[in-house]
């Protein structure tokens, strides 16, 4: 089985951890590649010990080329991994090296089992879909997608106007410090934040979540992702920032935002030993209350 390795740096209490993991990669007989920038972070920095590895990093290295791809660090990372995956349709596995980690769900503790099952084929592929963004200037043109969220905010203290369509039909002008497009995936982190509501994988839905709406009325809505969104904004300098999960750009508010699905998905590794409503009840702390 051929496996890239994407990461960011990691604390010095996650070094023997990092070093098992690869120890057991070679153990288990992984062919493995690892992103240019995360080698010499572990080569250099960490002097981690290791035979050479083989370096990618480019998407158009990957592509066609792997079996697998693992993410090491938090939820973060792998919004990054995604970026650099793309359509690949390249299963992305989460080593958890952060610290909630709904994504990356394998914690480091459980490193060596984890590649036992998936060097056995023990698990299934979980298949999430993504938002995509258009505009007039193409923004994000690289790469106009995003796994959890897409969010347009206010540049400075002055709130923001957003008018919303859904399908050309108007839904509200929200008055707000901005708004959060999010998919089912992302439904448990910043739109969780604002008061949205989790929304289950593969439900067939998108959020849309205000960000401290001026009327305390307006509410979240969730919409089915079959639905095109449509945003035009107003401000009082004339600019907003959009973001697409961890990318962010100033645009200028003459822009018309549309939000669609995008046409192809991203695909997570599940080991057979986890579901996602045990991550919710451990990562929401759901059961800390003495009578569960």
């Amino acid at each position: 089985m051929r496996v890239g390795v994407f990461g960011r740096t990691f604390d010095k209490e996650s070094e023997i951890y990092i070093s098992e993991f690869f120890k057991n990669l070679k153990d288990l007989n992984f062919d493995v590649v690892v992103y240019k920038g995360f080698y010499e972070f572990l080569v250099h920095d960490i002097k981690l010990k290791t035979d050479k590895l083989p370096v990618f990093e480019t998407h158009q290295e990957i592509k066609d080329n792997l079996d697998l791809m693992f993410s090491i660090g938090g939820d973060g990372t792998i919004l990054e991994t995604v970026t650099l995956v793309k359509d690949a349709n390249i299963p992305i596995v989460g080593i958890n090296t952060g610290k909630l980690g709904f994504l990356a769900n394998i914690a480091k503790e459980e490193i060596r089992e984890a590649l036992i099952a998936i060097h056995s084929r023990e698990y299934t592929i979980d298949e999430r879909v993504l938002l995509k963004i258009n505009s007039n200037s193409n923004i994000f043109n690289d790469f106009p997608y995003s796994l959890n969220e897409i969010a347009i905010q206010k540049k400075d203290s002055t709130m923001i106007s957003l008018q919303a369509y859904i399908n050309d039909d108007y839904l509200n002008t929200y008055w707000a410090d901005g708004i959060i497009i999010s998919t089912p995936t992302g439904s448990t982190a910043y739109s969780l934040s604002a008061g949205g509501p989790i929304i289950i994988p593969h439900s067939g839905n998108f959020i849309i979540t205000p960000i401290s709406a001026h009327n305390l009325t307006v509410r979240p809505i969730v919409i089915p992702d079959t639905c095109t969104i449509k945003l035009k904004m107003e401000s009082r300098n004339q600019n907003s920032l959009v973001s697409l999960d961890h990318r962010s750009i100033l645009i200028d508010n003459t822009e018309e935002i549309v939000i669609t699905k995008a046409e192809f998905k991203i695909k997570l590794l599940k080991l057979n030993t986890t579901n996602y409503y045990a991550t919710l009840r451990n990562k929401l702390m759901w059961g800390i209350d003495k009578r569960n």
